[in-house]
């Protein structure tokens, strides 16, 4: 059976996180969707997640959640990560790091839908070697899911690349995340797996990754500490529809999705981001 599924790139704060409320359902329902994977480090005030955004993001149509270097940045969201089975930490952290390796979601038409999430290891906080740590999970994920997905968060194209050979043929669909930039190197590797280094951010494009562009460019020039907001001009959706086959578990199509919002905002926090981490030069 052949499922549609939609991989959305970082969600910037506030912003990324209204444009979802407005746009992901009647997306869904528009391109025929049966499972939204979105990534959710940056969803609180630009950095982390929040208790409270992670139930709308699920209210909003979100089946599964990512993370990455920023998963503990609110200290409240450990628990969510203890107990919810529909959000994945970096599988190769710490084993004994709150979270779960992988979480899985049965779809309407009933195959079902595995995510697994990696981080990197160049230009990026130490971690377990993401190779060790796929190795270890796939065996017993691929006795339980018709289709996986890995969303390799990283910081260099070139180990985002590498990864995706590393997992042509094993998984359904290796997607990057974490640089906010999308690529145009959407493709189906050589043995049936969707590739793309980095499918974008989903949030405020007039900034540098989401952030105010002038408070950022006084940082790189003074090297002094300087406060990231979290920009609100310009938002978009980024993200990628995959269409693959849980029968013969390879990819027929990869696309790049871009959506615009219909609305201007200039507030760029609210109540449920939590203390804002805007007081650090931070991304």
């Amino acid at each position: 059976m052949k499922l549609n599924i939609l991989c959305i790139g970082d969600i910037v704060g506030r912003p990324g996180r209204r444009i979802l409320a407005d746009k992901l359902k009647p997306l869904t329902r528009k391109l025929d969707i049966d499972c939204v994977i979105a990534n959710a480090e940056n969803a609180a005030g630009g950095s982390g997640l929040t208790p409270q955004i992670y139930d709308k993001l699920l209210k909003y149509g979100v089946n599964l959640i990512t993370l990455g270097d920023h998963t503990y940045r609110k200290k409240d969201i450990i628990g969510t990560l203890e107990t919810a089975d529909n959000i994945v930490r970096p599988a190769n952290m710490s084993e004994y790091a709150a979270g779960k390796n992988f979480a899985i979601y049965k779809t309407a038409k009933g195959p079902t839908v595995a995510v697994v999430n990696l981080i990197g290891r160049i230009f990026m906080k130490p971690t377990d070697c993401p190779y060790s740590a796929i190795d270890k999970i796939l065996p017993k994920l691929q006795r339980q899911a018709d289709i996986i997905i890995v969303d390799f968060h990283a910081e260099a194209t070139s180990e985002k690349i590498a990864m995706g050979y590393y997992l042509d043929g094993k998984v359904g669909c290796c997607f990057g995340t974490h640089t906010h930039v999308t690529t145009a190197d959407e493709k189906i590797l050589p043995k049936g797996t969707a590739y793309i280094t980095d499918v974008g951010m989903t949030g405020p494009h007039d900034s540098v990754i989401g952030r105010g562009a002038q408070s950022v460019i006084k940082s790189f020039r003074t090297q002094m500490p300087v406060p990231f907001e979290v920009a609100t001009g310009d938002v978009k959706i980024n993200a990628i529809l995959v269409t693959i086959d849980s029968n013969t578990k390879k990819a027929e199509r990869i696309e790049r999705i871009k959506i615009d919002a219909d609305f201007e905002d200039s507030t760029n926090y609210d109540s449920d981001d939590g203390r804002p981490e805007h007081l650090n030069n931070n991304f």
